[in-house]
């Protein structure tokens, strides 16, 4: 990863923060996608090869700016990993569809905008094309409508780029984290689009973004298509490919246990 260009989307917190240490530590020039743009002094500590582009990715305009501003800055682009992402715990009678529409333009359009003008780069340098997705975009998870169905969308639109550039030595990677320690459940959305402020599930009993990240960095490194995490993730994937109408009650009390559910 020395020298190699890495614009990480969403990389103030969790998961993207993580991936940006991680690749700091290993000598990559990183372009820090962020809302606030801020720069992070513990990571300037580490690497003095990094951008910091203040970008929403929902918002087209910011994309192609990040893009841009990333190849005046460095030249070139070695891989792109679509992290920014929003949760949401509501069931879907219920929820405003305000909600549904601000999940799928950050989580799904956001990836869409960056990849379009990222691509021409990524191709040129036969480079990683990465997003970051869930196991709920293989499975629909009760209460987190708007996210699964982002999710899915993510995933078939990353396949479909992955088929078309299969001949142009493009890497595409799907990454699913499983439930991991991170602030996306905390800054969840609820039914009227007010951030939900508690994690419903315990965070000690998670996999850390420091773990996610460096699993992610393997993959990109041995080229891989797939990854999921978590022995819980990698058995719903499996289930569910044969057994989905038992996979269905299975999840439906895994989350009607988590506390202050919104069904039982």
């Amino acid at each position: 990863m020395h020298d190699k260009v890495v614009i990480i989307t969403g990389a103030s917190s969790g998961i993207g923060r993580a991936l940006a240490f991680e690749f700091a530590k290993r000598g990559a020039k990183i372009v820090v996608a962020s809302r606030s743009g801020v720069s992070d002094p513990e990571l300037n500590k580490i690497s003095s090869s990094i951008l910091n582009v203040r970008t929403d990715v929902s918002r087209e305009p910011d994309c192609a700016s990040l893009i841009q501003q990333t190849v005046e800055k460095f030249g070139r682009i070695d891989i792109l990993i679509n992290n920014a992402g929003i949760s949401m715990r509501a069931l879907f009678s219920e929820v405003d569809l305000g909600v549904i529409r601000q999940l799928m333009d950050t989580n799904f359009w956001g990836t869409v905008y960056c990849t379009k003008y990222a691509l021409p780069y990524l191709i040129e340098s036969r480079g990683s094309l990465v997003g970051v997705s869930s196991i709920a975009g293989y499975k629909g998870l009760p209460g987190r409508a708007g996210y699964s169905a982002s999710k899915f969308a993510m995933q078939g639109f990353l396949e479909v780029v992955r088929i078309e550039n299969l001949k142009k030595g493009l890497h595409v990677l799907i990454a699913c984290p499983g439930f991991t320690a991170s602030n996306i459940r905390n800054v969840a959305l609820s039914k009227d689009g007010t951030s939900q402020g508690e994690t419903p599930l315990d965070e000690s009993k998670l996999m850390s973004a420091h773990q996610v990240a460096v699993f992610i960095i393997q993959a990109i490194e041995k080229k891989k298509e797939r990854l999921i995490l978590t022995t819980q993730g990698k058995m719903t994937v499996f289930l569910n490919k044969f057994f989905p109408k038992f996979m269905d009650k299975m999840v439906y009390n895994h989350m009607a246990k988590e506390p202050n559910s919104p069904f039982k």
